[in-house]
């Protein structure tokens, strides 16, 4: 297996040149983009495991390039992390809800910056554990990663999948946000019970032009289940 790539998209030129030691260091392969344009020339001959994007850059900003790659049936499935100064819970809400898998904001640790990469790594490779499941006229099939509705295919990003798919091999069962991340991002993710609300308002949004925008309940205090009414 080759090493894995990580993209920096960051316009602090100190700052890419210390997380580059850091990443070389620890055995990636790393490339660097000063700004959205450069990003996309490297995407275009390689596509990165994981992107560490700024939020301010010159020209298009990291939130808007956050939504363009994660609307790109290539790119969805990268590891994205926001790695920015801007600190603030409004900030953060608006960097996972604009596509970013986690969001770590500047100083940080290098320790923590390593996990959280190693973390996006786990998350992003492909669960192709368990048997195709066909619920109402939903068929979901681990091995291609692919759900189709009618015979219509359904584009969704990697861990929507994960999210309908769990919920449909439990049809009955009330998932708390802690189980979800558990089970979803792993036990041993750097993300916070928000992510689970994010990612289940862009899954009901994936299933709502096929008429499934009420497959998932919330349950109020207490988390997610499938709406078996639906």
């Amino acid at each position: 297996m080759g090493k894995n790539t990580i993209l920096i998209v960051e316009d602090d030129n100190s700052l890419n040149e210390m997380l580059c030691f850091l990443l070389e260091r620890h055995g990636y392969t790393v490339l660097t983009a000063l700004n959205v344009k450069q990003a996309e020339a490297h995407v275009s001959l390689k596509i990165p495991d994981v992107i560490l994007l700024d939020w301010m850059l010159p020209g298009t900003s990291g939130i808007d390039y956050a939504k363009q790659l994660k609307t790109h049936p290539l790119t969805t499935d990268i590891g994205l992390i926001m790695l920015t100064a801007r600190s603030e819970e409004e900030d953060k809400v608006l960097g996972l809800d604009c596509g970013a898998d986690d969001y770590v904001t500047k100083p940080f640790s290098n320790n923590e910056l390593l996990a959280r990469i190693r973390s996006a790594l786990r998350r992003t490779r492909p669960q192709r554990i368990g048997p195709q499941i066909q619920y109402q006229d939903i068929t979901i099939d681990p091995e291609s990663r692919s759900i189709t509705i009618a015979d219509t295919i359904v584009a969704i990003g990697q861990k929507e999948f994960d999210l309908l798919y769990l919920f449909l091999r439990q049809p009955t069962r009330v998932y708390e946000r802690t189980q979800l991340l558990d089970q979803v991002w792993g036990k041993d993710a750097y993300v916070d019970e928000r992510t689970v609300d994010v990612y289940i308002r862009r899954l009901r949004s994936g299933l709502e032009q096929h008429g499934y925008d009420g497959l998932i309940s919330t349950i109020r205090g207490v988390g997610y289940r499938l709406n078996g009414s639906v």
